[in-house]
């Protein structure tokens, strides 16, 4: 029986780091929540202490355990307003708050990870030629030494000068991220990036890595991408195809390093330490030297630290010769993980690590056990890890994305063999290169045959029909499905013979599950039954970006397509639009023009500002190749759609390309007149009023997102009834600001946000706009 003591303390650690770092965000002082916790604990320590007074021993283990549960989320918690303490401190936040530039010192502290990738076909040439994201901490501001502080920038350099440990130095523009994100600041390069070498304990991971990963594009096809990522975790070569074969298969997992890599790496370091003849004290400090290399090789991601946190926990307990469990290793590497980054708790990737394992821990030998009543052990046993990991991590998946992976077992069961011989067989190769590039290179071609064997198994399941078994989405659907997991579990472990309970439970279960499948299922149709079929206006929930359709006349407009092709189709397929008449693309940014594969071969007329360069091909060309007719506009440049005129207010000819050369589109029709303002900028705004007034219109689509950038003389004058917001949920950016919202406030303008309403449709009335929305929102023009 495993031991559970320690569970409970983790959990506890757990939602106390969750609540915290969250706690700013929704206006509630962190320090007095730390301190009631803190109250809390020494009020069961009083009663513990009257308790053993009273030699009342059953009462005594309770209090104790409440005790160290309220002790290690006092601790967590501590550290979470710390660390908030510390970036209110900062001097980034007085920069952030005077919008100044200041000069800034960044060490990044992991890889450099791509803003976006072409768009169309889901190849992925040219990215390593794309801005990267990068996450670091500031050490240094204007000169003088800081207290770190987490921050994310975009820089333009290759992938191969932002390594874990690089330096960065430039003039830099902040903004204050809320409190609940795991980076405190966003900066904004403004001049020049000066990158400076990773000392040398870091630098030669970045050149092991390259090389790796030259030398395993050399062997091609999809397991020439796979073997880094199953080696170290470097899905950097992985195209889109792949990706969502290995996503939808459930197989992502096999190219996230997570325990078993770890578990390789230093079971491998102890037994040559071992087979050397050093004691048990020396190997263990061998094994703990070989797996923090590790980590720094595959760069210190939250599953590769879990893992590697609870690696070090199993280590100590040997060294010190002392028995342990699996569970209690995990729930003290869990503590730990979170008293050094509380944000941790917020992390999915960590979440899912954390339930891979303890699902392991806990499910996978009793379903061996169970299933080898009816089938050969070994093959119990092999079937038994995969089904384990997918039932204990299934809860937080569908927080993701609310379906069911129906060939994610199977799929699992026939790449299970392959994946640690390709594990072991490209880290050999990768550590090998360096001294002994023909053997290395062998050892890379043996890994090739099982990443080849994997990608074809994710192919296969991705093909198969009827892949996704839809659910109910967020803490709803998780909870449903912790409770049938937990009831099929019951069902499946207990050997007890109670028929008529069986019976009961078999039956609950079923219905448990057809209920939401039914609800899932039906929502499309029944949403698309309920929706107004004389909508004039629609604003497409498709997450952080813009995508808004216009209907006059039997004609249609699309503004802009949003950043993922996959949820354009959904709104079209919803609103049951087939064919666009003239596709607008106010500028090339990703969320606004990251979803033009989903209308290729569907447009007549593609409008746009001006090009730019490959970022541009990337989204016009295909849709040319489709039929489509490209016009790049400029201000005064109009036309019709149906019973409506449109014109062009912006860009001037001449813009450079970018966020302040968006397309403006004025549109008038017979019931209604709109502008639509792409991502223009406050600057931009003014620019925009000086050359020609507008006058009052009765939509506006928000520049931007509802950024703070904004013209309060613009939207004075606009004096819209209605705005509408293409916004992403939980977005990051703190969108839409305050600021925006008081200014469409004060001009009495509603805002409609496709953050909470879903898709939004305006149907166009004698008296203004009715609203339909996805999903029912009472707060339409409220903060907040």
């Amino acid at each position: 029986m495993p031991d559970l003591r320690l569970a409970i303390p983790a959990v506890a650690a757990w939602a106390g780091a969750w609540l915290v770092v969250a706690a700013p965000d929704a206006g509630i002082a962190t320090w007095p929540a730390v301190m009631g916790v803190w109250a809390s604990a020494l009020a069961v320590l009083v009663m513990l202490v009257v308790l053993r007074v009273r030699a009342a021993h059953v009462a005594m283990r309770w209090c104790a355990a409440v005790l160290v549960a309220l002790a290690a989320t006092g601790v967590v918690a501590t550290s979470a307003g710390a660390a908030l303490d510390a970036r209110d401190r900062s001097p980034l936040a007085e920069a952030a708050s005077s919008g100044s530039t200041v000069s800034v010192v960044v060490e990044l502290t992991g890889a450099p990870q791509a803003m976006s990738v072409p768009w169309f076909d889901g190849s992925d040439a040219g990215a390593a030629d794309l801005p990267q994201r990068v996450e670091g901490r500031v050490i240094a501001v204007d000169g003088a030494r800081v207290g770190a502080v987490p921050i994310t920038v975009t820089v333009d350099l290759a992938p191969s000068r932002l390594q874990l440990g690089t330096t960065l130095s430039f003039e830099a523009n902040a903004a204050r991220l809320p409190a609940a994100e795991a980076s405190a600041f966003r900066l904004r390069v403004a001049d020049d990036v000066h990158d400076a070498a990773p000392p040398f304990w870091l630098a030669w991971s970045g050149a092991l890595r390259a090389g790796f990963g030259d030398a395993a594009a050399s062997l091609g096809g999809d397991g020439g991408a796979l073997v880094p990522g199953l080696a170290i975790g470097d899905t950097s070569a992985v195209g889109a195809p792949l990706d969502d074969a290995m996503k939808a298969s459930s197989l992502s997992h096999l190219t996230a390093v997570s325990g078993a890599n770890c578990a390789i790496v230093t079971a491998a370091a102890f037994a040559l330490a071992a087979a050397a003849g050093l004691g048990r004290g020396t190997r263990v400090g061998v094994a703990l030297v070989a797996l923090v290399g590790f980590i720094v090789l595959v760069t210190p991601e939250s599953s590769v630290v879990r893992a590697g946190a609870m690696a070090v926990v199993v280590l100590i307990a040997l060294a010190s010769g002392r028995p342990h469990g699996g569970v209690s290793a995990l729930a003290v590497a869990v503590i730990a993980l979170l008293c050094v980054d509380p944000w941790y708790a917020r992390d999915y990737g960590f979440a899912l690590s954390v339930c891979a394992t303890a699902g392991l821990l806990l499910l996978a030998g009793p379903l061996a056990k169970a299933m080898a009543r009816v089938m050969p052990t070994p093959l119990a046993i092999v079937l038994g890890v995969p089904l384990a990991a997918q039932l204990a991590c299934q809860p937080v998946l569908i927080l993701l994305d609310p379906a069911l992976s129906l060939y994610g077992v199977p799929a699992n069961l026939l790449a299970a063999p392959a994946a640690p011989v390709g594990t072991i067989a490209g880290l050999v190769g990768c550590l090998l290169l360096p001294l002994l590039p023909s053997v290395g290179f062998a050892f890379l071609q043996i890994a090739w045959v099982p990443a080849s064997w994997i990608a074809l198994v994710a192919h296969a399941a991705a093909a198969l029909p009827f892949g996704r078994l839809p659910w109910i989405p967020d803490a709803a659907g998780a909870a449903l499905l912790v409770a049938c997991t937990a009831l099929a579990l019951w069902l499946v472990l207990d050997r007890t013979p109670r028929p008529r309970i069986r019976a009961a439970a078999i039956a609950v279960l079923l219905i448990a599950v057809a209920l939401p499948v039914g609800i899932s299922l039906g929502a499309p149709t029944l949403g698309r039954a309920l929706r107004p079929g004389s909508w004039t206006i629609a604003a497409c929930d498709i997450g952080q970006g813009d995508a808004v359709l216009l209907r006059s006349g039997g004609a249609t407009a699309l503004i802009d397509t949003g950043p993922d092709p996959a949820a354009l189709r959904r709104c079209l397929d919803f609103l049951a639009v087939d064919h666009i008449d003239l596709l607008v693309l106010t500028h090339w940014d990703a969320d606004h023009a990251g979803g033009t594969s989903a209308v290729v071969g569907r447009v007549d007329t593609v409008v746009h500002g001006p090009l730019d360069d490959e970022r541009s091909s990337r989204a016009r060309d295909p849709l040319v190749a489709g039929g489509a007719r490209a016009v790049e506009v400029t201000a005064g440049d109009r036309g019709l759609l149906g019973d409506a005129r449109w014109r062009v207010l912006w860009p001037k000819p001449g813009a450079p390309p970018g966020n302040d050369a968006s397309v403006v589109l004025d549109v008038e029709t017979p019931d209604y007149r709109g502008i639509f303002l792409g991502d223009l900028g406050e600057g931009a705004q003014r620019r925009l009023l000086a050359a020609a007034p507008i006058g009052a219109v009765d939509v506006v689509k928000v520049a931007h997102h509802g950024s703070a950038d904004q013209s309060e003389e613009l939207y004075a004058q606009l004096q819209a009834p209605v705005g509408i917001i293409g916004v992403g949920a939980e977005n990051g950016y703190g969108h839409p600001t305050d600021r925006l919202l008081d200014l469409l406030a004060r001009t009495g303008t509603a805002a409609v946000r496709t953050d909470r309403t879903g898709t939004a449709l305006l149907t166009a009335a004698d008296d203004g706009f009715t609203l339909w929305t996805e999903r029912a929102d009472d707060r339409v023009g409220a903060r907040p």
